[in-house]
């Protein structure tokens, strides 16, 4: 599993497709190995209220949290960062060519004894669920 939370100013909704942004990061997770397709989450919430730099109600940023259960490779979570970011990142250039715009990125383990998870959702995907 992946949970992405995705925090963004609402300026950025008149440039981009956050939509479209929330397929490319999971075919970006998949594109890794590393993630099941069953335990993909991503989210994303507007902030309506956001203070960056001078104040410049024009700037924007986009925060991307990646947290997942403990276990894997440290290098095989920095090729999966790398990967991730470059899809974020090709996904917002046009964004981030024309206007002010901060993009970031972080992957955290969840300490598994303090984080339980129930599914149902590998019985309602085609096919193994993987």
């Amino acid at each position: 599993m992946p949970h992405f939370h995705i925090d963004y100013s609402a300026n950025l909704e008149e440039r981009l497709e956050i939509a479209d942004l929330l397929v490319v990061l999971r075919d970006a997770a998949m594109e890794t190995g590393i993630f099941p397709l069953a335990g993909i989450r991503i989210r994303a919430s507007a902030c309506d209220h956001w203070l960056i730099a001078d104040g410049n109600p024009d700037h924007a940023f986009m925060d991307i949290s990646i947290r997942l259960r403990a276990g894997r490779a440290a290098e095989a979570k920095k090729r999966a960062t790398g990967h991730i970011f470059a899809a974020a990142e090709a996904f917002c250039a046009e964004a981030m060519a024309t206007s002010s715009f901060m993009l970031s990125l972080e992957m955290r383990d969840i300490d598994s004894e303090l984080s339980p998870k129930a599914s149902s959702i590998r019985k309602y995907l085609p096919g193994d669920g993987k």
